[in-house]
């Protein structure tokens, strides 16, 4: 099938109360996603470099969710989560912002509230990044949006300083601006558009500029521009090849071949946490053999605690405690070698490798997830198992740090598998993909 794949330019044109905040239009895009890693790091080095920080972003998370429930610990520190580095555990993709355009590489992100970017309007030092920090003053377009609009109501913003609408995430410190965003060099489409332009906190995001949020929240690219689906096929991760990312009628697996049939199941959405994407997962199996997992451990609780999401932007999986220790005891079974006594810190099992052998020599059974309505993820030994050392093979599931954190699938549990996200109809669907033949 032939690939259209066209550049992703934002352009900033007009101030955001001027207009609708839902913009209806057609957004039928596709564009491609890269691996952080340029090919500098060995395949092991990938591994741990991104665990350390798929380890740092949830520590965030649970910040920010527990803020969302109202829970409190020390776990759970803002301070603490706030200098840990992020950005090698996502795919990237590359846009421009501005009149004249000036580009920016974002870290693609379903469980990110907003989009933002690091950019020159605040005093002080900036996070090293791969392209230059976004200078506002270059933008013949540049809208700061003011403390009244709509877009500043509706988000998680702390204060309002000068008109300013001003946003403190735990990443960095933003003000929102409200502009208009052109995508495409062939669909030119203009709409109405709020970001966060700010500075970003300790070492930043490994070199990108920011986060492009597709998340439920009120401030994503989704919610603004009305966009009722889009799909992501990811690529296996160590290889650094291009993962393709589509919008609109674009997003259609039935386009493409898969490697086996397409399944479904419900998008849930948390009342008390409007970012997650969360999925009825009701089990887990290694190989044929179910788990001794109570259901209760895997679904959204009234209080907002709880449940399972589907996020986009961590090589490392979680599972609550119950979860967790009956996987990992079915997995020490399961696996014919032993436990390596020093483990990779970033993991919580890793067996020892006889010498001369690589993951790619030990025999695992698939990891099944079971959904409601009988969808079931079946994964490949790859797809949850990472040598980031040689001679270990770890398993690349967590426990959850909070017991009130959902579980989470991540991106490498998803490798190879093609995933649309049917936001208007609030369904999921997916097939297994040879993603770099999408």
């Amino acid at each position: 099938m032939a690939r259209n794949v066209h550049p992703l330019v934002l352009c900033l044109a007009v101030v955001v109360t001027a207009a609708p905040a839902h913009a209806i239009f057609h957004f039928d895009f596709r564009t491609d996603m890269v691996s952080p890693f340029d090919g500098g790091y060995s395949r092991h080095d990938v591994w741990r470099r991104a665990a350390l920080a798929s380890n740092a972003r949830v520590a965030k998370h649970v910040a920010s969710h527990g803020k969302a429930l109202g829970k409190k610990g020390k776990e759970i520190s803002e301070a603490d989560a706030a200098t840990a580095v992020g950005g090698m555990e996502g795919q990237w993709m590359t846009v421009s912002i501005g009149t004249p355009p000036q580009p920016a590489k974002l870290v693609l992100d379903t469980s990110s509230p907003l989009i933002w970017t690091q950019c020159n309007l605040f005093e002080g030092p900036k996070a090293k990044q791969v392209e230059p920090i976004i200078d506002p003053a270059k933008s013949t377009t540049f809208q700061v949006v003011p403390c009244g609009d709509e877009l500043c109501r509706g988000g998680q913003f702390t204060n309002c300083t000068d008109n300013k609408c001003m946003y403190s995430c735990l990443y960095a410190n933003l003000v929102s601006e409200g502009d208009t965003f052109t995508f495409g060099a062939e669909h030119n489409v203009a709409v109405p558009f709020g970001f966060g332009c700010g500075t970003l906190a300790g070492d930043g995001l490994a070199g990108a500029s920011g986060i492009m949020s597709l998340s439920w929240s009120k401030l994503s690219l989704i919610t603004q521009l009305s966009i009722p689906r889009f799909s992501y096929c990811f690529t296996p991760f160590t290889l650094g090849k291009k993962s393709p990312l589509l919008f609109g009628t674009t997003a259609n697996l039935q386009k493409y071949k898969s490697t086996g049939p397409i399944q479904s199941m419900p998008l849930i959405k948390n009342p008390w946490n409007d970012v997650y994407y969360y999925v009825p997962m009701v089990g887990i199996s290694v190989g044929t053999k179910k788990l001794d997992v109570p259901v209760e451990s895997l679904v959204l609780n009234p209080d907002g605690s709880g449940g399972t999401v589907i996020d986009s932007g961590s090589t490392l999986s979680y599972l609550v405690k119950p979860a967790f220790e009956e996987l990992k005891k079915r997995v020490m079974e399961a696996v014919k070698l032993p436990v390596a006594k020093h483990a990779v810190k970033e993991y919580q099992l890793c067996f020892k490798l006889p010498a001369d052998m690589s993951l790619e020599m030990v025999e695992v059974p698939p990891l099944r997830l079971h959904f409601e309505g009988g969808a079931e993820m079946v994964l490949p030994r790859d797809n949850y198992f990472q040598e980031p050392m040689p001679g270990q093979m770890c398993l690349a599931i967590g426990q959850t740090p909070m017991p009130f954190f959902p579980n989470m699938i991540s991106n490498v549990l998803q490798q190879n598998m093609h995933v649309l996200f049917d936001v208007r109809n609030s369904k999921l669907f997916f097939a297994p993909t040879e993603c770099e033949k999408l």
